[in-house]
């Protein structure tokens, strides 16, 4: 058996945070912090991977019932950032586990 085939037979532990908010400015802000937490700790991780930005659009009629034609249009664009970390020691998912993020920020752990 090649070593490749060896290698993807062992469970790796793996760490994916997905992050979301509807504030550009703030997911990055909040991507670097978590990013220089896991420096600190010397674990290897991927990203911040950019994932596609969901946009829901609006529209509502400006008058009650006669006026079809006037209709106002609003749109919520939600930013998504996505960090893999690969063999995260256990001082990593203490350090993640206790972060304080800026309010608005989503931040989901899977393991």
């Amino acid at each position: 058996m090649s070593e490749t085939k060896k290698e993807e037979k062992e469970f790796k532990q793996r760490i994916r945070i997905k992050i979301k908010a509807f504030d550009h400015k703030i997911i990055d802000q909040s991507t670097k912090t978590i990013i220089e937490t896991i420096e600190r700790t010397d674990a290897q991780f991927f990203g911040p991977i950019p994932l596609p930005t969901e946009i829901r659009k609006y529209t509502v009629n400006r008058s009650t019932f006669v006026h079809k034609d006037a209709r106002d249009q609003y749109e919520m664009r939600i930013h998504k950032r996505m960090i893999d970390i690969v063999e995260p020691s256990a001082e990593t998912i203490a350090s993640l586990t206790g972060l304080n993020l800026p309010a608005g920020v989503d931040l989901e752990i899977k393991m």
